[in-house]
């Protein structure tokens, strides 16, 4: 029954194969899969429409424009600087068609040029589109626009930056304006609507998102961190939306409150209504592939003559960190998903991240976690080290089982159980910190797979990203050696087979983790340098009679 070690390894190394592939899933980029020109399912309220147009219109109207849903990027555009991103608005539909970010590096390397979240076109693309809705002329994303400045920065001392686009056509003025905050990814928008003409107007809103062909997935993908739609409303809750079910099931909900989004590895595009505002949630998969999520207002603002009105929407472009999401709307820190195993997940991140906060490096605060969990599991790992104590101290008389019994593998077994019995020993103890260990360590994977902090997050020496591999395989090398330690300090394996399958895996775990970020090994490489220490100096009381 000790010999179940070795099946343990073979189970926790078909895990480390999963991620692994996983891991090189997410690094390695794939080809576009091509796909074939589809009918768009209707928005709400809309009439039929050819294919690649999508049709936010107001519910139950008939006859309104649709917008296309391909960004124009055509006409002048708008530059805007702030201390967390950088924008340019093209004056055709004032949408943003380009957004980069400050804080973050394209290629999860420093001195490299900035992560583009927003891009309008290409293999990723990903963009924002919103506009107005309405029985008459109104703008959406299309419509031209104008400005009195090509240029605006976010001055010193200044907490907002104003950005105003006009466009006025048949009585209607309409004043566009994004607002940018200091130490914020949450921009606003706001239509001011003057009617100068003699008629009552209904205008609605729409905000919604395009995205590219998701990543390939295989049928072993795990999945962990979700890359694709999701929506959040106060009924429901958190709900994804993944690219591949919207054209079998379009999104179509009526809510009050709530977001849509679309996640992508560690940043994040959502789309908020007022809290107040009734909105109409939904999708369409587009020919290309290309993917569409988004709100309209469920019902109109009445603009009557000579007066005006005011809609608001507002946009999240940023990273996913938790903290922060949770300030932004209610629900948004659940597209920071950690899998099936959240439940541990968050409560690691939690801790983690308050270590991180008193300390100032992420490395160190993985390194203060790994000791932390090793003293919760100190008892548990206390009573298994002393049963394999036990089990070493054993190994003569095992050995001369083995020799007396042969081949008669019957009869060693139950010789084997009137020894276990004989001692009090429970040859499955040595087992449980290994059972207990994997949860932790897959929780832990997807905590630092999805952490958007520990991208570029430096350590010590030559490690300068901890989401990355290790550059020069220093850690796996020395994770590798500690499992050799280990296996030492362990009671020896009976059986030859699996003997010869010990003696392999410090090489198979070695290569994985080759291929692993950096903070991963560097969990593994503490736990297993704490256990070894605990192990020796167990064995040593156990073996001087100390127990």
């Amino acid at each position: 029954m000790n010999n179940l070690r070795p099946t343990l390894y073979v189970l926790l190394a078909m895990i480390l194969f999963f991620i692994w592939t996983d891991w090189e899933n997410r690094a390695t980029p794939h080809p576009v899969p091509t796909v074939a020109t589809q009918t768009i399912p209707n928005a709400p309220g809309s009439t039929p429409q050819a294919p690649t147009r999508i049709v936010p219109t107001a519910p139950h109207s008939a006859a309104i424009a649709a917008p296309n849903a391909t960004l124009t990027l055509s006409g002048p555009s708008v530059h805007v600087h702030t201390d967390t991103m950088t924008a340019t608005i093209s004056t055709t539909g004032a949408n943003i068609g380009d957004l980069v970010l400050h804080r973050y590096f394209r290629d999860k390397s420093r001195g490299q040029k900035f992560y583009p979240l927003l891009r309008p076109s290409g293999a990723k693309e990903f963009i924002n589109q919103n506009g107005l809705l309405a029985y008459g002329p109104v703008p959406n994303q299309n419509s031209p626009y104008t400005t009195t400045r090509t240029d605006y920065r976010l001055k010193a001392g200044h907490q907002h930056l104003r950005v105003p686009f006009r466009w006025a056509q048949k009585g209607l003025v309409v004043v566009k304006t994004y607002t940018f905050t200091r130490d914020s990814y949450v921009i606003g928008v706001s239509y001011d609507i003057q009617n100068t003409s003699t008629k009552a107007r209904h205008i609605y809103l729409y905000n919604q998102f395009l995205h590219g062909p998701p990543p390939e997935t295989h049928f072993y993908h795990s999945e962990p961190i979700y890359i694709g739609a999701s929506f959040y409303t106060p009924a429901q809750k958190y709900q994804k939306l993944p690219f591949p079910d919207m054209a079998k099931h379009p999104l179509e909900k009526t809510a009050q409150g709530g977001w849509v989004a679309i996640s992508q590895h560690y940043f994040l595009g959502a789309a908020i209504p007022p809290a107040q505002t009734p909105a109409i949630f939904y999708s369409a998969a587009l020919s290309g592939p290309r993917y569409m999520v988004g709100y309209k207002t469920a019902t109109a603002v009445v603009v009557k003559p000579q007066a005006h009105a005011t809609l608001k929407t507002l946009l999240f472009l940023g990273p996913k960190t938790p903290s922060v999401l949770k300030t932004v709307a209610p629900g948004l820190s659940l597209t920071v998903d950690y899998g099936w195993l959240t439940v541990l997940a968050q409560p690691l991140y939690w801790v983690l991240a308050h270590i991180e906060h008193v300390i100032g490096n992420w490395g160190v605060a993985i390194i203060l976690l790994t000791v932390l969990i090793k003293l919760i599991f100190f008892p548990l790992s206390a009573a298994s080290f002393k049963s394999m104590a036990k089990m070493r101290r054993l190994q003569p008389r095992m050995a001369a089982l083995k020799e007396r019994h042969g081949s008669d593998k019957s009869a060693l077994q139950q010789a084997m159980i009137d020894l276990y019995k004989q001692e009090k020993m429970n040859p499955l103890g040595g087992c449980l910190p290994m059972i207990v260990q994997i949860p932790v360590f897959i929780a832990l994977y997807w905590v630092l797979l999805d952490t958007v902090a520990l991208r570029d997050a430096p350590f010590i020496l030559w490690i300068h990203n901890l989401a990355a591999p290790d550059p020069y395989f220093v850690l796996p090398i020395l994770m590798g050696a500690s499992m050799v330690v280990q296996q030492l300090l362990n009671p020896a394996v009976v059986d030859p087979m699996q003997r010869k399958i010990m003696m392999f895996m410090p090489v198979i775990f070695t290569t994985f983790f080759l291929f692993f970020p950096a903070g991963l090994v560097l969990y593994w490489v503490v736990n297993n340098v704490l256990s070894i220490l605990q192990q020796w100096w167990i064995i040593g009381r156990v073996e001087k009679g100390a127990s």
